[in-house]
């Protein structure tokens, strides 16, 4: 050991249906309460128009009851497996408290109306995840990652507050409500220092870069609460520019700028994953570039696309964060790198990918409507097709098949997950209380496009590996704060 005294904060597992403590399993119960509830207000929110309003604080809406429905259900899942993970833990009625109580702010925040509310609840959000993240009391590395955490939560919050405050300077507003029937009159310096404070903000709370230092030094986090954060926090850049929607579209060139933010943490988030050798460093650096796709979205003017994309990204990556330990039992070492390994010609390989691409562009574009006018709706179908491409080559990648049947395999999963996308996508279109902004098609636009065809091939063919130069960056780059990494081993047996 290294000197210090341990203390033994887990013991044998008890039967958490039997012996389970009091709050945790009463949460666990009420948790599930509020995802059945959710579920009925938003069956009612359906079949009714408008929204239910309490005095200007308060706006119940489409993309209320949406977000209500994912919160609680991802929450709940958390909640269930938290009791079997944290069982015997110290640090259980702690972390099932603060998990309760982000799900409550998270669930007050995308209800609240006022300016006032929604920055406190914003703040709450952020003070409340690093408190999850820190949750191991005793651990110098878990109270270093929270603090960086929460840094960075409260910078994010100065900037929302410097933006209501603009908002309300220039429109006389202070509701979400209220900006939105003034949007008509946004414009000058005044809006522009809210804009930008908009979008600073949001890049902060869903780890774009060259904020994503906070999210891969968050890695002490209990698994269960890297879950609920890769799958639910990080998602609230989206929700902040889609509840402020008529301030991000009043300007052609400030989506553009949004475009580019996102597109750089897209791109990002490929070639830092590329050189990580751990899984949760993996799925944190696939969260960076996930979201950066969910901002673009946003820029392009496709705020159901955006919403869309962070709904189905929670599913997915909820369940890769809480499958972590299996997918480490269930691999193993390889002498190929992914681009080679299985022995199928990367050429075969690159026309099954693109043929399939094609056709589910035109699956998508059919299903939506969207890419079959010269808009920015051509690079929402691109992005749609490549991501949902992407998934589906990963997915199928695990399997035990031959290089052969793995690819063959690619397009009888693509196909349904497209269809699957273009059905909730038109679902959420449905709900939102926004209305679409698509913008005139630009040289910026199609330079994104071929920068990250240029990339995914670059990295799905190893050229990005010939660059030590580039692998070194790309490393730096990636590196958590130093003081949160535990570096003497023997201090796993303290935690």
């Amino acid at each position: 050991m290294s000197g210090q005294d341990a203390t033994t904060t887990v013991g044998p597992l008890p039967d958490t249906a039997a012996e389970s403590p009091l709050v945790p399993a009463a949460l666990t119960w009420l948790v599930w309460a509020l995802f059945a509830a959710s579920v009925g207000a938003l069956a009612v929110r359906a079949r009714t128009a408008g929204a239910w309003e309490l005095g200007g604080v308060v706006a119940v809406d489409g993309l209320t009851v949406l977000m209500w429905v994912v919160v609680t259900f991802f929450s709940g899942v958390v909640h269930s497996y938290s009791r079997r993970y944290l069982a015997g833990s110290a640090h259980e009625t702690a972390f099932f408290a603060n998990t309760f109580g982000f799900t409550l702010a998270v669930m007050a925040l995308v209800a609240a109306d006022h300016f006032a509310l929604f920055a406190g609840l914003w703040l709450a959000m952020g003070l409340l995840m690093a408190e999850l993240i820190g949750v191991v009391g005793g651990w110098d590395q878990a109270s270093a990652a929270a603090a960086v955490a929460r840094k960075h939560f409260l910078a994010s919050s100065g900037l929302l507050a410097v933006a209501l405050t603009a908002l309300w300077w220039t429109t006389g507003a202070t509701t979400i409500s209220g900006i939105a029937a003034n949007g008509g009159s946004l414009g000058g310096p005044v809006w522009l220092l809210a804009a930008g404070a908009l979008v600073l903000a949001a890049m902060i709370q869903s780890a774009l870069v060259p904020f994503h230092t906070w999210l891969l030094s968050s890695m002490t986090a209990p698994t269960p609460a890297s879950a609920l954060m890769h799958a639910g926090f990080v998602n609230a850049g989206g929700i902040l520019l889609a509840r402020f929607a008529p301030v991000i579209t009043a300007d052609a060139t400030l989506m553009l700028a949004v475009v580019a933010v996102g597109a750089v943490s897209a791109a990002g988030g490929k070639l830092l994953k590329s050189v990580q050798t751990d899984v949760k460093s993996k799925l944190g650096c696939s969260t960076v570039g996930q979201m950066g796709f969910m901002i673009m979205q946003a820029g392009l003017g496709f705020f159901a696309a955006a919403v869309t994309h962070l709904i189905l990204h929670g599913f997915y990556k909820a369940y890769q964060f809480l499958g972590s330990g299996g997918q480490v039992e269930h691999t193993s070492p390889s002498d190929g790198t992914p681009h080679t390994a299985g022995g199928l010609p990367s050429v075969a390989g690159g026309i099954v990918t693109l043929l399939t691409g094609l056709a589910g562009g035109a699956l998508f574009a059919v299903l939506t409507g969207k890419g079959t006018h010269a808009d920015s709706g051509l690079l929402l179908t691109f992005f749609v097709v490549f991501t949902t491409l992407h998934a589906a080559r990963d997915a199928v990648g695990h399997t035990s098949l031959s290089a052969l049947a793995r690819y063959a395999a690619v397009p009888v999963v693509f196909f349904p997950a497209i269809l699957v996308y273009a059905v909730v996508y038109e679902g959420v279109a449905g709900l939102l209380p926004v209305e679409q902004a698509p913008t005139e098609l630009t040289l910026l636009h199609v330079a994104v496009a071929a920068a990250f065809t240029a990339i995914y091939v670059a990295i799905e063919t190893g050229v990005h590996e010939r660059s030590r130069r580039l692998y070194v960056a790309l490393l730096n780059a990636s590196r958590p704060a130093p003081e949160t990494v535990l570096t003497n081993t023997e201090d796993y047996n303290e935690h």
